[in-house]
């Protein structure tokens, strides 16, 4: 590389650098288009209905009256319900995974969490509704409504399928992205702070707690805002599952409606007019949501950051 010719080095040189910059910006160029897209073809939609889209109850394709609340209730409220499941669950994991589970065990269980990603939707869909609804009607939901029915959210009766069960498959599905990636910020933690606290005679847990929570807190935080987008986007399990009955009900055993859902189902029957509009216009507010939940990622991984920073240096 000495001999080279260094006119033929920084010819080489710039054109890596053209391209790497090239790549980069694709990225930025295919999110412009979409969101150009997406909101050229809901126009008509935004027009007609403007910020009512965003609070009316109302979809009435045949006289072409369109509402988006029940959608964005069950997307947000089955999103937040498989969060609330799945982050316990994850963090166990990976704290086990990362500091407790011997070397013989760790290797098979974490690439046996892992998989639970690449089994299709649509399977988790079929087994939801052959294995997971049944067992919710029989038994879960029955139990909260006999024991928590005096709370509105768990007010019978139970239905098997609905945003329940949706929300249960959810948190199945996103456990292993947000236990993986908790698991891999957990190792990157110094070992020598797990040793310090041990030697200032720490339990296991007040050494998980005090030493690598707080130093994995930025790639936690970031593993748990990746989950809930996925959540956002899931489409076919939670078609199966969900319901899809447009009504907001403050139960979260009753059937519901996802953006998703109600695109996967409704888009093939339309035509051009204020009802592919509309669709549309829901695609939009999704991709809104979702961008605005990268954007409160990057803030919170941004301030969790400087905390573990401050904590890292204090300790």
């Amino acid at each position: 590389m000495q001999g080279a010719n260094p006119l033929r080095r920084r010819l080489g040189d710039s054109i890596f650098t053209a391209l790497v910059f090239l790549a980069a910006f694709t990225v930025i160029i295919l999110m412009a288009m979409m969101v150009y897209e997406l909101v050229r073809q809901s126009l008509p939609s935004i027009e007609q209905f403007g910020l009512r889209f965003l609070i009316s109850r109302d979809w009435d394709p045949i006289n072409n009256i369109y509402g988006g609340l029940p959608y964005i209730y069950g997307t947000v409220v089955s999103s937040l319900l498989a969060l609330l499941m799945s982050v316990p669950l994850s963090l166990g994991i990976a704290i086990f995974l990362s500091q407790f589970a011997p070397r013989w065990l760790r290797s098979p269980l974490g690439i046996l969490v892992d998989l639970l990603a690449a089994i299709p939707s649509v399977v988790y869909g079929l087994w939801g509704i052959f294995v997971l609804a049944p067992f919710l009607d029989k038994t879960v939901e029955p139990f909260l409504i006999r024991y928590l029915g005096g709370i509105p959210i768990f007010a019978g009766p139970a239905f098997g399928v609905g945003l329940f069960a949706a929300s249960v498959v959810l948190a199945i599905m996103i456990t292993p992205t947000i236990s993986a990636i908790s698991r891999e910020a957990m190792l990157n933690v110094s070992r020598d702070q797990k040793e310090a606290a041990q030697a200032l005679g720490a339990t296991p847990w007040e050494t998980v707690r005090m030493s690598f929570l707080p130093l994995a807190r930025p790639g936690i935080v970031g593993a748990i805002i990746l989950g809930l987008g996925r959540a956002l986007g899931e489409t076919m399990a939670v078609t199966m599952l969900i319901g899809n009955v447009r009504q907001l009900n403050t139960s979260i055993f009753a059937p519901a409606y996802s953006i998703a859902s109600v695109i996967a189902t409704e888009f093939a029957e339309v035509t051009e007019g204020p009802h592919m509009a509309a669709l549309i216009e829901m695609a939009l507010i999704l991709l809104f949501i979702t961008l605005l939940l990268n954007l409160a990622a990057r803030l919170l991984v941004q301030k969790t950051g400087s905390r573990a920073a401050r904590f890292k240096s204090r300790s």
